[in-house]
């Protein structure tokens, strides 16, 4: 009796859908490349379990419909002053800044995107915010190790110390600023 070896199924199930296998170059032609394929690797997250950290700490809905354009980005500190980066009316800001607040305390950093003519969806994450007068620039790095400090203001090292911000950490840290509006900053705290 002979037997024929059968090709493998993955194979004739290909073949079957158009997908011509060339076997030297162990290619597959043919086929487009699936746009929804993963580009970058699972990452512990996908493998293990780990849950990601929360991008935002409060999202809400709000009808808003004196809110020009498609979307909005706003800073809510403790007074209750909110620093707008886009031209909005007076006054506009506040049902966004109201449905935050059901959930979330200022200060905060939100981003507002036009869901239709009315509503809104807003998000919004804590923040920290310091006041560091005589401090130039709008993106500020300090570093502390042990007695060592560098600090740099818009990439650029510069010489001296920002004393509010030594007394903002204890042990070696890097502490990371963004100029919210005049000496109120956004900064970050990353223990080493």
């Amino acid at each position: 009796m002979l037997f024929r070896r059968r090709r493998p199924l993955h194979v004739r199930l290909a073949e079957a859908g158009g997908v011509v296998l060339d076997p030297e170059a162990g290619t597959l032609h043919g086929i487009a490349p699936d746009p929804f394929a993963r580009t970058t690797p699972v990452g512990e997250t996908g493998v293990h379990g780990v849950p990601r950290a929360r991008r935002w700490d409060a999202v809400a809905t709000a009808e808003a419909p004196a809110l020009p354009g498609e979307t909005v980005h706003f800073v809510a500190l403790r007074d209750g002053t909110l620093v707008v980066d886009e031209e909005v009316p007076d006054g506009a800001l506040g049902p966004l800044a109201d449905a935050v607040e059901e959930s979330l305390a200022p200060p905060y950093r939100a981003e507002g995107v036009r869901r239709d003519a009315e509503f809104w969806a807003v998000a919004a994450r804590r923040i920290e915010v310091l006041e560091l007068p005589g401090v130039d620039g709008d993106e500020l790095e300090v570093t502390i190790r042990g007695m060592e400090r560098s600090v740099r203001v818009d990439g650029e090292r510069v010489f001296g110390l920002v004393p509010a911000v030594e007394r903002l950490v204890d042990g070696d840290a890097v502490v990371r600023g963004t100029r919210i509006d005049g000496s109120l900053w956004e900064v970050k705290v990353d223990r080493l």
